[in-house]
């Protein structure tokens, strides 16, 4: 009995998340759902610390922000400067 409804449950999330991920694409595809917005100060400040040649740990540490947003940032940046 237990198994039954724990396959049920288990069946109802799957299906919940499938119709939300669906609704995202939805709404993404229209430009309703853009995530969050860009920070443009921490972007700005990351820019101009690795500009100075600081590394990527020392990035974050100076702009308060996780590793990945540095290289993140980076990346967007040599492909911004890159076209």
């Amino acid at each position: 009995m237990i198994d039954m409804m724990a396959a049920i449950a288990r069946k109802d999330y799957q299906q919940r998340r499938l119709r939300q991920a669906q609704g995202i694409e939805k709404a993404k595809a229209s430009g309703v759902y853009k995530g969050r917005p860009v920070d443009a100060e921490l972007r700005n400040r990351v820019r101009e610390l690795l500009a100075a040649g600081l590394g990527i740990r020392a990035v974050s540490r100076h702009a308060k922000c996780s590793t990945t947003t540095v290289m993140k940032l980076r990346d967007e940046l040599q492909d911004v400067s890159q076209r």
